[in-house]
């Protein structure tokens, strides 16, 4: 066994002993509160002379305490909050779990409720941004390869190119591809805003259109926002980029390799292949150039997992969507029940490592394949 999975199953098992310790020291001392606190009230409503549905003997009760101790006036109010507390509570048990207790059974099933959901979303936001990261960057790189104008340069043409006649529909048809060139810039602007912008400007844009609890918005988000396609197809850019100056594409196209990269050319690239999840262009120098780079791109993803799982975070956070686990973790924390955010702490961080145990045994099982390996 190499240093790379000895140092995964060592970080798996220490980081797990870490965090269950947590979870049952919190567990413990939240359940020893409680009792304390239970212990104190129910004092009280043992007293059978005493209704606490009549609000005239509360009063009675919270000014007979002030009397017998007047410098403890605050505490005697929170006691008879603590008091109808702790009766809403009784009522409610059946229906909802205590959130300042102990972790109960019912709460971890809901909790692994939340989890599988969360989950699901992560892992189809993953698959689709992997793809739509290579299409991009793919595209981007064919794109530049073959020498396209500017959009300043298209609208000079446009207007420097004489009409065949001086009439009315002439004019109108120059001005009308004048501004089609515009409109294509101010909506090629509009995406890039979308794709930069963050996921809770983004969804409260939307909330009043779409219902921003479901789980394919929430899944569109993860794809569309925070950057996350722009940055990592630049980083294929860049990969597929340095790939194309190295001497074997240099090689291929002396040995008359087709080079040609426009999609109408008899020897150039196939468009559609292109937005194939599985991209192939046989007899194209490109062919090289996109594999290479791929193979280089696999270690990254657990660098976009990361970023994504962030972005998640953040989105479940900033909605307020409630009944998803991000919601939780922030109302938890709110409610001081660490034992319960522990837990989800360690879900996530296994969602993170199973991620990287995955990328890391499919790049060393691509190695094989790449370096020719046995």
């Amino acid at each position: 066994m190499n240093r790379l999975w000895t140092g995964h199953i060592v970080s798996f098992i220490l980081v797990s002993i870490v965090l269950l310790s947590l979870f049952t020291f919190f567990n413990n001392r939240q359940k020893e509160i409680k009792n304390l606190q239970n212990s104190r009230v129910e004092k009280w409503l043992k007293l059978d002379y005493l209704d606490f549905d009549d609000p005239l003997q509360k009063a009675i009760l919270e000014e007979s305490l002030n009397l017998f101790d007047p410098s403890a006036v605050k505490e005697n109010e929170k006691q008879i909050s603590q008091i109808e507390k702790y009766r809403n509570q009784q009522v409610l048990e059946a229906v909802k779990a205590d959130q300042s207790g102990a972790v109960s059974l019912d709460q971890i099933s809901n909790l692994l409720t939340m989890y599988f959901k969360f989950i699901v979303v992560y892992l189809i936001t993953l698959i689709l941004t992997f793809y739509g990261v290579q299409t991009l960057g793919s595209y981007k790189f064919i794109k530049e390869k073959q020498n396209p104008e500017s959009a300043l340069v298209k609208l000079k043409n446009v207007f420097q190119t004489p009409p065949a006649q001086h009439t009315f529909p002439a004019y109108l048809k120059i001005l009308s591809k004048s501004g089609f060139i515009i409109l294509k810039v101010i909506a090629k602007g509009l995406v890039y805003m979308v794709l930069f912008s963050p996921a809770y400007v983004l969804a409260y844009s939307f909330r009043t259109r779409f219902d921003t609890e479901t789980v394919f918005f929430m899944i569109l988000l993860g794809i569309i926002s925070n950057a996350l396609l722009i940055t990592y197809s630049q980083k294929f850019y860049t990969f597929l980029k340095s790939e194309s100056r190295k001497g074997y594409v240099e090689t291929a196209i002396v040995k008359n390799m087709d080079n040609d990269y426009h999609f109408i050319s008899p020897k150039g690239l196939n468009q559609s292949s292109v937005f194939l999840w599985r991209k192939t262009f046989p007899g194209h120098v490109f062919n090289h150039i996109y594999e290479n780079a791929h193979f280089q791109y696999l270690s990254a993803i657990k660098e976009q997992a990361s970023f994504l799982i962030t972005g998640l975070i953040i989105i479940e956070m900033a909605l307020n969507i409630q009944n998803h686990l991000c919601y939780e973790l922030l109302q938890n924390l709110l409610y001081r029940n660490y034992a319960y955010v522990t837990l989800i702490v360690l879900g996530i961080y296994y969602i993170v490592k199973t991620t990287n145990i995955a990328v890391d045994w499919y790049v060393q099982k691509a190695s094989h394949k790449y370096y020719n390996l046995p």
